[in-house]
């Protein structure tokens, strides 16, 4: 008994110690945080905190800078990191969704410079900031408009858009020729259909219009939230573009399904009728070499037939606004085959040619001869031979009658002044911006003016047919 009452004496002398010892070590470390900090105070001189001070702000100021940079499309960064970046990480068709993804987030840079006044373009009633255009093929589903715009384009063209959804192609159905600057696509016009597309279309109308209706304009307003009035009639009442830039123009290209009989023209007729509102242009894309038997819509008598049934739709409209019409040829065509399109067109008095699409051909100075092999349509620089070659015998059968749409190969300001002399009032691209980035709108424009050397664009178109 005894020596159990001595085990617990010693037991708690011993936790007493314990508890002694780690109070002192306690009062030590709150003595030694104290003195840190007094040190710590002492050590903020007024030239430290002036050190800090300019420090803290070239961090602020060098965040903002970069952030900036970043977004100005004329940053080298976009072309020789992040191009090569996807190129090397992505295949094409991923990479073309996530650049979509970033335009449609407002992630993507922006077009910063003002563009100038020798670019002006005046067409179809509208006038355009600038000549250079988005191509379709791009944006097939009106998912990033305001982002393409944003990238300094005077013209973007979505679609092509098919009346009922189709998956296209079965992937891989797209493919770079990176040492030919080249793609070559077989898509096969797939679309998320009209009612997907105008869907977008109406809500981004909406979505403007509450946003900057003035307060005279609130009658406006209230026939819209009432469904009393359409979003397209009411831009018709506010006097503004479908694109909803007062300098730029929207064009709708439409398509035509896979399961459509080859002859038919009814896909083209419900696409004017459902998307022909809101466009400020509408394209008739009867040159895909994607959808069998598309392209036997451009022989004469097909083609003037088409054109006048989808003209009398335009003319049809509800709408106050009756959007232009244009075709979108092949550059592939014969001579004969492209004095017939210029019959036809003259004859139908549709508003303009987009010349070309892509083509079918493998030129022979194309270095990557792997992926040449692949079916589709060609697109890049080879292409500029053709469209060149199309687009002046064109302009010669029409006598300049008719708008021209430049397209094909086009990736730099030489590029399309060469277009524009041989007869193109605008110029698109798409490929090239698959190499040179973002930024490929304002490099364009930029080598356009140095190009004119005092001239302005619609001084110079089809100079050299006209010398000829």
């Amino acid at each position: 008994m005894q020596s159990l009452t001595s085990v617990l004496r010693q037991r708690s002398v011993s936790t007493a110690s314990s508890l002694s010892r780690a109070a002192c070590a306690s009062r030590t470390n709150v003595a030694r945080s104290r003195h840190y900090a007094t040190a710590a105070r002492k050590e903020h001189t007024p030239a430290s905190r002036a050190i800090n001070f300019v420090l803290g702000t070239g961090i602020v100021i060098g965040g903002l800078v970069g952030i900036s940079y970043g977004f100005d499309s004329r940053a080298s960064i976009h072309k020789y990191v992040f191009v090569p970046l996807m190129h090397w990480t992505m295949d094409p068709e991923t990479a073309h969704k996530v650049g979509i993804k970033l335009l449609k987030m407002g992630l993507s840079p922006w077009d910063t410079q003002p563009d100038d006044p020798a670019l002006e373009v005046k067409l179809w009633g509208k006038t355009f900031s600038n000549p250079v255009g988005m191509a379709a093929g791009f944006d097939k589903h009106a998912e990033a408009i305001d982002g393409l715009f944003d990238l300094g384009f005077g013209y973007v063209e979505i679609g092509s858009v098919t009346p009922e959804p189709q998956p296209g192609n079965p992937q891989p159905r797209m493919f770079r020729l990176p040492e030919d600057k080249c793609v070559i696509n077989r898509y096969g016009f797939n679309s998320e259909g009209h009612k997907e597309v105008e869907a977008r279309l109406r809500q981004r109308i909406k979505r403007f219009l509450y946003k900057h209706a003035r307060e005279d304009q609130q009658e406006t307003l209230d026939k819209l939230k009432n469904g009393t009035g359409s979003a397209e009639s009411l831009v018709d009442h506010l006097s503004i573009n479908r694109s909803l830039r007062d300098d730029r123009v929207l064009a709708v290209n439409l398509g035509k399904n896979k399961a459509s009989t080859p002859e038919s023209v009814d896909d083209y007729v419900i696409g004017v009728e459902r998307l022909g509102p809101y466009a400020d242009v509408l394209v008739v894309n009867v040159s895909s070499p994607n959808t069998p038997g598309l392209r036997s819509l451009q022989r004469k008598g097909m083609l003037e037939d088409l054109l006048r049934q989808v003209i009398a739709a335009r003319d049809r409209l509800q709408s106050a606004y009756k959007p232009p019409l244009l075709v979108k040829i092949a550059p592939d065509l014969s001579d004969e085959e492209l004095e017939d399109v210029s019959e036809a067109a003259l004859a139908t008095q549709v508003d303009g040619i987009i010349i070309s699409n892509t083509t079918i051909s493998r030129p022979a100075s194309l270095i990557n001869k792997e992926n040449a092999k692949e079916v589709g349509g060609l697109s890049g620089p080879v292409v500029k031979p053709l469209a060149l070659r199309a687009l002046r015998a064109v302009y010669k059968h029409t006598e300049g009658k008719i708008p021209l749409v430049g397209c094909g190969g086009i990736s730099n300001g030489q590029d399309a002044l060469d277009f524009a002399r041989a007869g193109a009032s605008m110029v698109q691209l798409y490929s090239s911006m698959a190499y040179e980035g973002p930024g490929v709108a304002r490099a364009v424009k930029d080598g356009i003016v140095e190009g004119l050397k005092g001239k302005t664009w619609a001084e110079i178109v089809g100079e050299d047919v006209k010398k000829a």
